[in-house]
């Protein structure tokens, strides 16, 4: 269906107030916005893998979710709810009487990038109908601050310190996205909370009502990591994609088809220099950083402009 603000303004909300996530955390906004493309007469079955997420929304006994919920180890979220999704399945094969029901799962980059990634392979190659959503925040966040192999090189954590030995982490971030590409699923998409979440709804409910294993990948800046004023959450999520460090892309069937393209691509420094965890790279004769990531950024944006026009 077309998104209509209006309209899915109205639809119930599935993830309540009063959860203990902090200001300005991005993953809020994913969670509530995914839950929303759910057709309200649909029901979830949702799985969380250990994280931020899970240990501020499900305390015992208090719950922020509406729908059915597991808790999982960090690792084995998408081995949890594609087998919820097998058992679903084969309770309508014995001709039980099953409500209509979806499976969700939500891990951050730590359960998703390193030690999840695993069983989410595996459950995308089996091609369960469900749909794994990834808010990435670029390391694990609620042990520390340490490094993923989701955190952009340079960047300064817990375990990959800025200072006269190391210029903070030296590796370059994993590209999940199209990792997930190589799984011939249906459906992958990169989004993030922007504007209106126009991108980001159309992006689940597509996700949600698509036959067979779907993956979302979604930029969820974090205010205490990333070390950015809470109130500039929505900015830190504009410049992702102004300056092409974080592009809207979705691939149907192997099609990749970029959402959106900048009349006037930003430099990457625009994104660096608010947060805390890059303002070593501002430092004198540390230019050298900057550039690097600039290159970097270019040459995926490149890559992906290529696979855009080969559709």
């Amino acid at each position: 269906m077309a998104y209509n603000l209006k309209e899915w303004t109205k639809r119930p909300e599935r993830f309540t107030g009063g959860h203990r996530l902090c200001a300005g955390c991005g993953a809020t906004p994913v969670v509530r916005t995914i839950l929303r493309a759910l057709k309200p007469e649909d029901h979830a079955v949702i799985s969380c893998a250990t994280s931020c997420l899970e240990v501020s929304s499900f305390l015992y006994p208090y719950t922020a979710w509406k729908d059915s919920f597991i808790h999982s180890a960090f690792e084995n979220v998408a081995a949890t709810i594609s087998g919820v999704e097998a058992t679903y399945n084969a309770k309508k094969r014995k001709g039980e009487k099953v409500d209509e029901t979806k499976f969700i799962a939500f891990a951050g980059d730590g359960g998703t990038y390193d030690i999840g990634l695993q069983a989410l392979s595996g459950a995308m190659e089996r091609g369960h109908d469900m749909v794994y959503v990834c808010y990435d925040n670029g390391a694990y966040m609620n042990t520390g601050i340490q490094r993923s192999s989701s955190t952009p090189k340079f960047a300064a954590t817990s375990t990959s310190p800025a200072g006269t030995v190391i210029p903070g982490k030296l590796q370059r971030n994993k590209d999940l996205t199209l990792i997930m590409m190589g799984h011939h699923i249906p459906y992958v998409a990169q989004t993030l909370p922007l504007g209106n979440f126009k991108d980001m709804s159309e992006k689940a409910e597509k996700a949600i009502y698509t036959k067979g294993a779907a993956f979302m990948n979604i930029l969820a800046p974090c205010p205490r990591g990333w070390r950015y004023e809470t109130s500039k959450l929505m900015d830190m999520a504009k410049l992702a994609v102004e300056t092409c460090v974080w592009p809207l892309f979705e691939i149907i069937d192997g099609d990749l088809t970029l959402n959106y393209i900048p009349k006037n691509k930003l430099p990457v420094a625009d994104y660096l220099k608010p947060q805390g965890r890059f303002s070593h790279m501002f430092q004198p004769g540390n230019e050298w950083m900057i550039e690097e990531v600039q290159q970097q950024t270019d040459r995926q944006w490149e890559m992906l402009l290529k696979l855009n026009d080969m559709k």
